[in-house]
């Protein structure tokens, strides 16, 4: 797609004024697909230098926005810690080619703010930390699970950039479970619920995303009994909560998320350790 509104790229080392029309470009896999009519310059980051995955001394896993989905797929498959699986879970459920896959980034995904964004998913579950950089240079902290406030909203100030996520240690040592539903063979999520059970009190946590307009994870000191799980999912997640679009109506995205919250539970709480 060839934006011909777009006047201007510069580069996001030099520090220039924001300026209406102005957008952050990352991998472009979204910014190309589909006109962009209110963009005027692009601010690109590609050349930022950023380390894509940093290893923190605390453990914690420091992933950053320009990270693509192919370097976040083949560190996963590197990690020992139990949560390792989960990474690649996710970037299988983009069910995009090896061409997004080298230029889709992780900031790109959190900001699209899609409720089927799977990175969205698996940065919600681990309990992420998003760090977030305004153009005077201050900087706050958003839980990743908070930063999609709806289908396409985000916590995200004019100008503010996302530069970071990051997974706590105790997150990257829990067990996981994970199950997705799409109305197709190679369609978009319909519903993805990620489970985590931590190993050190032995509580459990639930997060729904796709089949909602934003991520919702729901944190239990105790693992609940199937009646409490599927209360407890009922009274967070409203009505008008539950997304309806060509990929799914919300009556069925709510009975597969019940569906698989359940499952979930069972496999992780049940089925005793691995």
């Amino acid at each position: 797609m060839d934006l011909n509104t777009v006047l201007d790229v510069r580069d996001a080392r030099r520090r220039e004024p924001w300026r209406p029309g102005d957008a952050w470009l990352g991998g472009g896999t979204y910014l190309f697909s589909e006109p962009q009519p209110h963009i005027r310059r692009l601010v690109d980051l590609s050349r930022t230098g950023w380390e894509p995955l940093t290893r923190l001394p605390d453990g914690s896993l420091e992933i950053a926005a320009t990270c693509t989905v192919a370097q976040l797929s083949r560190y996963g498959r590197t990690m020992a810690d139990p949560a390792g699986p989960l990474f690649e879970q996710c970037c299988r459920a983009f069910l995009a080619s090896f061409k997004i896959w080298n230029m889709a980034t992780v900031g790109g995904n959190l900001c699209n703010a899609l409720p089927a964004g799977p990175l969205i998913s698996l940065t919600a579950a681990l309990d992420g930390l998003c760090l977030l950089r305004s153009q005077d240079g201050a900087t706050r902290r958003v839980k990743a699970a908070d930063f999609v406030t709806g289908a396409g909203r985000k916590d995200l100030g004019d100008g503010e950039l996302l530069r970071s996520v990051t997974l706590p240690a105790p997150a990257l040592a829990c067990r996981t479970g994970f199950r997705q539903a799409s109305l197709y063979g190679l369609g978009r999520s319909g519903a993805l619920v990620i489970g985590t059970l931590d190993p050190r009190d032995g509580s459990l946590a639930i997060t729904i995303t796709a089949a909602t307009t934003r991520p919702f994870r729901l944190w239990f000191p105790l693992p609940p009994e199937p009646d409490g799980l599927a209360r407890a999912i009922r009274s967070a997640v409203a009505d008008d909560e539950w997304f309806d679009d060509i990929h799914g109506l919300p009556e069925w995205r709510r009975h597969m998320t019940l569906r698989f919250a359940e499952e979930i539970r069972r496999e992780l709480t049940e089925d005793g350790p691995r």
